[in-house]
């Protein structure tokens, strides 16, 4: 059950996606001066090292965070502001330290703001409670070592009615699938203006494929307008349990081609901002031909 763990992944081009429309998100909703509380469902560890063993056996920042920052200078807005974020994490123009969702997000919450963060791993438990501890935050951060699903319902709707709920589990398990649809029905019935950012892998299985128009179905019975972005960088391989390195010998999953971000009550202004963003996204992390981005919107 507790296999996944997202240092291996960390400045992914799923990560790119997730982060810039997570920073987008963030901008927008602290414009106004109510107090924000953001909820991250599946929080991870915190922070990775790019240098580090888990980093460097998937090698999937390559494809996608130094990628951006080693060729072709990136100009999209919502781009650079990604960069800028991550850069403040490091010194010089190295990128060693990969902030997770709960540390951008603090990074850009202000003073009155909460955080609220999940996480079930007991080892990215631990490492979370120690990253979040070196902030010094006080109350404005809570770490709670439990399942983000069911214990996030208690946090809603939040004192100031405002608010950021992220999840996105590992689906590695089918059930996690399931338990998205649950837990964003639900959230709509007991906090219907908040806004609700889902990231999902894209990969032959029929309930990945299915979330995002369960997730459309639920957001228009409740009355409420949608975004949903993807972001490809290759051609998906046919599906194996494990290809053989030609060089080590050793076993090698392939990695991630696609995955997509769902947002529900997202800005009026997020999409027209994404789209540039996504067309620039694609042309610089893009491995062969079937790469690209889709975006649409409903409501």
């Amino acid at each position: 059950m507790f296999s996944y763990r997202h240092a291996f992944h960390a400045g992914s081009h799923a990560d790119v996606l997730k982060h810039t429309v997570l920073i987008a998100l963030l901008r927008y909703l602290t414009e106004k001066e109510t107090a924000l509380t953001v909820v991250d469902t599946h929080a991870g560890a915190g922070l990775y090292r790019l240098d580090g063993d888990y980093a460097q056996t998937s090698g999937e920042a390559a494809e996608g965070i130094q990628k951006l920052t080693s060729g072709v200078a990136p100009a999209d807005p919502l781009i650079l502001d990604y960069l800028d974020v991550i850069g403040s994490f490091n010194k010089g123009a190295q990128k060693r330290v990969y902030p997770g969702s709960p540390f951008i997000a603090q990074a850009l919450l202000r003073g009155h703001d909460r955080l609220k963060l999940f996480e079930m791993h007991p080892t990215d438990a631990r490492a979370l409670a120690g990253n979040v501890a070196q902030l010094e935050a006080g109350r404005q951060v809570t770490v709670a070592r439990d399942d983000g699903f069911s214990s996030v319902r208690k946090l809603l709707p939040p004192p100031s009615r405002r608010g950021l709920v992220l999840c996105d589990p590992s689906y590695e398990l089918k059930s996690d699938y399931g338990q998205v649809l649950d837990f964003v029905a639900e959230g709509l019935k007991r906090f219907a203006t908040g806004t609700y950012a889902v990231w999902y892998p894209i990969i032959p299985r029929p309930e990945a494929h299915d979330l995002p128009r369960r997730l459309k179905t639920i957001a228009t019975r409740a009355g409420k307008p949608w975004l949903h972005a993807t972001l490809t960088i290759k051609r998906a391989r046919p599906t194996i349990a494990a290809r053989v390195d030609a060089e080590g010998g050793r076993a090698k999953r392939p990695g991630l081609t696609a995955s997509g971000m769902f947002i529900v009550n997202p800005p009026y202004t997020l999409k027209a901002a994404l789209q540039p963003a996504l067309i620039e996204m694609a042309a610089l992390l893009e491995q062969d031909k079937a790469a690209g981005y889709t975006l649409e919107a409903g409501g």
